[in-house]
């Protein structure tokens, strides 16, 4: 038998191995976890480990899913986080499903780089986050009024009243640097309440949450030199 013959056997072996792994974990943790949603499972270069995308987030499990592992998977030469950066890419957003006519839109130099935000009005770090933002240029912010009402409280109000302020991103900077609210009821036409539902739908569970030109989303504050990088790595 020819080496060629005999990888290509090898490779399909391997495959058909895995696929029946993947079966049996589907079944058991199907039994185990009733109505829960798998949308998929991998084998990882983990020590033989499977990945499983369960309900919006990743466990890991063996061959035959008797145990399961939550929790992150660090590379510690490089020292980077493969489970994060792997969810990443799993909860990627098309970038049509942004209606960006309900952002607030602000274009810095060419503007040639597009990013989208999730900012709650009174997140302490959202607002470090817009000190990183303004060390970078060429960029296109699409920023979403998020408010998160269970943390809080008064962000609904001021993120209407922000909309509906005559210069909106006046309004938005006035508030993030110096607390200054709107002077207005917030009643006009706004779409907070829309956003809070797109957020949900999308998962965006805390703020600021960074959507990408490819769909990537980064949660948390970010430091300008490191949105330097994403902006690269993610560029459409």
């Amino acid at each position: 038998m020819k080496f060629t013959t005999l990888v290509l056997a090898a490779t399909l072996m391997f495959a058909a191995t895995a696929q029946a792994n993947e079966n049996a974990i589907r079944k058991a943790l199907t039994q185990q976890f009733p109505g829960a949603n798998i949308a998929s499972v991998q084998k990882t270069p983990y020590s033989g480990l499977f990945e499983v995308y369960l309900d919006g987030q990743l466990i890991y499990v063996d061959a035959q899913a008797q145990y399961v592992f939550a929790g992150d998977v660090i590379d510690l030469k490089s020292r980077a986080n493969l489970t994060q950066a792997r969810l990443n890419r799993l909860q990627a957003v098309k970038w049509e499903t942004f209606p960006l006519n309900n952002a607030l839109k602000t274009v810095k130099g060419k503007g040639e780089r597009k990013l989208v935000l999730f900012s709650d009005v009174d997140c302490p770090y959202c607002r470090k986050f817009e000190a990183e933002l303004a060390k970078v240029d060429n960029i296109t912010v699409y920023t979403f009024l998020y408010p998160i009402e269970g943390l809080h409280p008064k962000a609904v109000q001021t993120s209407k009243q922000i909309w509906c302020a005559p210069d909106r991103n006046k309004a938005w900077n006035d508030y993030i640097s110096r607390g200054t609210v709107p002077d207005n009821d917030g009643k006009c036409a706004n779409p907070v309440e829309a956003t809070i539902a797109l957020g949900g739908k999308l998962k965006v569970s805390g703020t600021p949450t960074l959507f990408f030109a490819n769909g990537v989303r980064v949660p948390g504050m970010v430091p300008a030199a490191q949105l330097e990088r994403l902006l690269a790595t993610n560029a459409q």
